[in-house]
């Protein structure tokens, strides 16, 4: 027996978490009395639990796609970069929903969908630029997903250091404030040199024009 399900309360009139006081598991879902986590309401009667069914999910790893499945409930609704596990423990993200009509779509219910493409989403491979006044130098930093950058960071290589100047998302350019590794497509940084002063490089104003040629060099899209 679960300690919480999901179910539309009455009162609230929206899907919330239930606290289980008491219940019987049954194959089609559980007779008992329940909590709104939400409202507080309680009340008796008979929470259908969602069936599950199997879907085909096409998955992309680096330069590798392979073909397995994944498990998903009849009240779920998936969408374009949505993140999930797969049984074996692979975190993923969604890139394309496929539906039986051929089409290809951003958003839909669970039993709607006839496949899913997704993108290994455990490590992720962050561009970064690093400027030494006389060339731009194009690198990688590993991360999670969750990982945070910020402008003004000290990001560590073999033989160097450098200070990240401006952070590109896919919405914006952050000349200050930090993002998260997911939502960069590119970390712009200055070579520190010797005994620089950090302060002056900060200080210093961002022209994106300075990195074009590490740019080209990292195929940015």
């Amino acid at each position: 027996m679960p300690d919480t399900i999901m179910f539309e309360c009455p009162d609230c009139g929206e899907e919330t978490e239930h606290a289980i006081l008491r219940g019987k598991l049954g194959k089609a879902g559980v007779e008992g009395t329940f909590r709104c986590s939400v409202c507080g309401r309680v009340f008796s009667g008979f929470i259908r639990l969602p069936r599950p069914f199997s879907v085909r999910v096409m998955l992309s790893d680096e330069d590798r796609t392979e073909t397995t499945s994944t498990v998903l409930y009849e009240n779920e609704i998936l969408e374009v970069g949505d993140e999930f596990d797969l049984d074996d423990g692979r975190h993923v993200k969604i890139t394309l929903i496929d539906m039986p009509d051929g089409k290809r779509v951003k958003k839909a219910a669970a039993p709607e969908i006839s496949g899913l493409w997704v993108k290994a989403y455990g490590t992720l491979h962050v561009k970064v630029s690093v400027n030494d006044n006389r060339r731009t130098i194009p690198l990688y930093l590993d991360a999670e997903p969750g990982d945070e950058f910020s402008v003004g960071m000290i990001m560590h290589f073999d033989t160097w250091d450098a200070v990240i100047h401006a952070i590109k998302t896919r919405n914006k350019l952050i000349r200050r404030g930090s993002a998260e590794a997911r939502d960069i497509v590119r970390i712009y940084g200055k070579k520190l040199h010797g005994d620089a002063a950090l302060d002056d490089i900060e200080g210093q104003p961002f022209n994106e024009a300075d990195y074009d040629d590490g740019a080209m060099d990292l195929g940015e899209e």
